[in-house]
């Protein structure tokens, strides 16, 4: 198997790996969900209700978009008696995974030829470096 090969079929694995927060980051309404708990400004988490206050989504769809989001490892909850805060990973396993085959798509990507047939873009590719 060739260098390329094998790095092809490692990036594919670290993709595969992305899935879940891909998917979960996807979604509009899972991205306003985001964007407002940012806003909120709460580091110590926020409950569903508070969330739903704020978003044009009701309670049992801000708990399904949560649900989403936790199993990609983007939030996490934490209890405290009877109700649940959910806040942002702070380890963020999930971004690091995302990031690191971010950047080994556009290293790759780098050391292609440019394959779009378009002079001026290989012109100004040649006047960057």
């Amino acid at each position: 198997m060739s260098a390329l090969s094998e790095d092809i079929q490692c990036l594919s694995a670290e993709f595969e790996s992305c899935q879940k927060t891909l998917l979960a980051l996807g979604d509009e309404n899972r991205q306003y969900l985001i964007l407002e708990m940012m806003r909120m400004g709460n580091c110590n988490g926020v409950r569903v209700f508070e969330i739903a206050k704020r978003t044009n989504l009701s309670r049992p769809a801000v708990s399904h978009h949560i649900k989403i989001l936790k199993e990609a490892g983007i939030l996490k909850m934490r209890k405290e008696g009877t109700k649940n805060y959910y806040y942002f990973d702070a380890d963020m396993e999930a971004f690091n995974r995302l990031i690191e085959m971010l950047l080994h798509a556009r290293k790759m990507m780098e050391s292609f030829p440019d394959r779009s047939g378009n002079d001026d873009e290989i012109l100004k590719k040649e006047k960057t470096k």
